[in-house]
């Protein structure tokens, strides 16, 4: 049985249907959006998380093809251009948007029909999405021990859900410590709720404590997906995998990062666009303030682990060191 949290972005008649992953698990509450423009804003409030916001994008673009489908051709692409860029620029440090936004371009390129063209497209990003996130787990579990402890950060959705299917179809029996993820307890009760729904025993830390379980060697492997990978090996991921990554090293544990590919548009660190949230978020947590209005947050939603604390950049083609990264693109078959 599937994960909830594997198909939480339906595209209906009347709309873009999201999984409410703002108070999943407690509740499951499914957001209508009737426009492209409700998806951005659904995809800027976090009601869709990690590769949510992918899919959202994919079947956002198709709502974009609906609303201009008796314009001109070239018209309705123009229109289509403009509503990828307002998706785009919601979540600008993980590429995959830009990716979503491309594969529907694609489709409408190929068809004279606008809607069918978009949809036909988003489907094709769909499918693709799901067989590389299905060909890097199997790569990753094939990393992972035959038995023993991988702690992860804030949630990787596909990534995470395709490598424990790969792992528990190899017979390997693995355990997971999951960091709660501040502000928005995405790994406590995102990824640990997954977890625990696909029959593996999870264990919850605070986002503090990773270092001290790399010390009592309670921890194998520090795992986790990222939202890019430079060419330069600089993985850009949830704020707080940097911490881990520095730890990690100083306790000899290896840091495997996950990404279906670098991106060749982000040659260093320098060129990802780093998203930085309103600190008011800090000082809230499911819906209640922890700080009084004397105190102000901070939040840098993304940090940027160096490649020297990076053991292996794993890809959708294999594993990579991360000073050898450009070897991902030596097969002309390769799509990014």
């Amino acid at each position: 049985m599937e994960p909830v949290l594997a198909n939480s972005v339906r595209l209906e008649d009347d709309g873009v249907h999201i999984l409410d992953r703002r108070n999943f698990p407690f509740e499951r509450v499914w957001v209508r959006c009737a426009t492209v423009a409700e998806v951005a804003k659904a995809i800027e409030d976090m009601v869709t998380q990690s590769s949510g916001p992918y899919f959202a994008t994919l079947y956002g673009m198709v709502l974009a093809a609906r609303e201009a489908r008796h314009l001109p051709h070239d018209e309705g692409r123009a229109r289509l251009e403009s509503a990828g860029q307002l998706l785009i620029n919601t979540r600008r440090t993980n590429n995959a948007l830009r990716k979503a936004v491309a594969a529907v371009l694609a489709g409408v390129d190929a068809s004279d029909d606008l809607e069918a063209g978009a949809l036909a497209g988003a489907r094709q990003g769909d499918e693709r999405y799901r067989g590389r996130s299905r060909a890097l787990g199997e790569h990753t579990a094939a990393l992972l021990p035959d038995e023993g402890a991988v702690l992860t950060h804030c949630w990787a959705d596909l990534y995470l859900t395709e490598t424990v299917k790969a792992a528990q179809n190899a017979g390997k029996r693995l355990r997971f410590f999951c960091t709660e993820t501040r502000p928005y307890l995405q790994g406590a009760r995102l990824t640990a709720e997954t977890l625990a729904e696909m029959g593996v025993e999870t264990t919850l830390l605070t986002d503090g404590m990773g270092a001290a379980a790399f010390a009592e060697k309670q921890v194998d492997v520090l795992l986790t997906a990222a939202d890019r990978v430079t060419m330069d090996g600089h993985v850009v991921n949830k704020v707080g995998t940097l911490g881990l990554a520095v730890a990690a090293h100083a306790f000899d544990v290896p840091f495997l990062a996950m990404v279906q590919a670098p991106d060749r548009l982000a040659p260093t660190a320098a060129d990802v666009p780093i998203e930085y949230r309103p600190g008011d978020e800090v000082l809230h947590t499911l819906g209640r303030r922890t700080a009084t209005d004397r105190v102000r947050g901070w939040y840098p939603a993304f940090d940027v682990t160096p490649p020297r604390f990076v053991t292996t950049v794993v890809t959708d083609r294999g594993a990579y060191a991360p000073d050898r990264l450009a070897e991902y693109y030596d097969s002309k078959d390769v799509h990014d």
